[in-house]
């Protein structure tokens, strides 16, 4: 964490209805993005997969190249106009034959300063409720992401990222004061566990976590839960949409990350004499 500079951020969580439909997806988040930075926000957070239908042949369908990505274009110009940070979401990248569910992160110059593939694929079989296996389509990744920002550093993951302790843990012994997860929990899952997570990987590592979901759609093959919402380090919820399209905001005090882990060092009080983490090497 940074002393010396801004301790105080304001965040907005675009909670946006996505479609089978890129152009229009884009110029929704286009719409949302601007309105969010007329409240003067420092950092914006889109959905998983906000430009596409989370639908493995869709996946296909809609994969993109970082490097003439028409979605990563159209959110680099938004950036550089609004002058605001951007965590994209997450897109389907395509690199190498391969489908990745990547989230890239835009400074207020509107460059590419960080991404992060999604480490855990969300292969689940709830009989008789739901059975979804990215596996069949996607690649995972297996880099650990903290994004160094102007006066704040971010640490990735994408939605079933959030049930493995090990990656949150991971990120914020690596100096991370926010974790951001672009998620998309479904009507199975999210309802008993979304907010919990949430709250539980705040709690672990006395961070901001954020996390934000496309909102709901009866009639789309898979229907998010939406409930974008933000949790504070002390395990609070500070922030929450309900299901449908919105924009959630949230006043983040970094300072806050300090203070509670004065009063309760958790971190410092782990008894790596005991045990401890292998972890590789993470790109910053």
């Amino acid at each position: 964490m940074r002393n010396n500079v801004k301790m105080n951020l304001k965040v907005a969580l675009c909670q946006m209805h996505v479609i089978d439909n890129k152009k229009k997806n884009l110029i929704n988040a286009k719409k949302m993005i601007k309105e969010a930075s007329s409240e003067n926000v420092d950092l914006i957070i889109l959905p998983e997969m906000f430009n596409c239908p989370y639908n493995n042949e869709k996946f296909i369908e809609y994969a993109e190249n970082k490097n003439n990505s028409e979605t990563l274009i159209f959110i680099s110009n938004l950036a550089k106009k609004y002058k605001v940070d951007i965590v994209a979401g997450s897109i389907p990248e395509e690199e190498n034959q391969k489908i990745y569910n990547t989230s890239f992160v835009f400074n207020k110059k509107g460059k590419i300063v960080g991404s992060h593939r999604k480490m855990h694929l969300f292969d689940i079989n709830v009989p008789n409720k739901i059975k979804f296996i990215e596996s069949d389509t996607l690649s995972p990744g297996n880099e650990f992401n903290v994004i160094n920002m102007d006066y704040y550093n971010l640490g990735l993951g994408i939605c079933y990222d959030i049930r493995f302790p090990e990656l949150s843990r991971i990120l914020t012994l690596n100096n991370a004061d926010i974790l951001v997860f672009p998620g998309a929990f479904n009507y199975t899952t999210g309802p008993p566990h979304w907010k919990l997570l949430l709250r539980s990987r705040a709690l672990d590592n006395q961070v901001y976590v954020l996390a934000c979901s496309p909102s709901s759609d009866e009639n789309s093959d898979y229907n998010a839960y939406g409930h974008s919402m933000i949790a504070d380090p002390w395990g609070t919820i500070i922030a929450e949409a309900e299901n449908e399209e919105e924009i959630v905001y949230g006043n983040l005090n970094l300072d806050k990350i300090k203070e509670i882990r004065n009063q309760i060092p958790v971190l410092k009080n782990r008894r790596i004499d005991l045990y401890n983490l292998k972890i590789n090497e993470i790109k910053k």
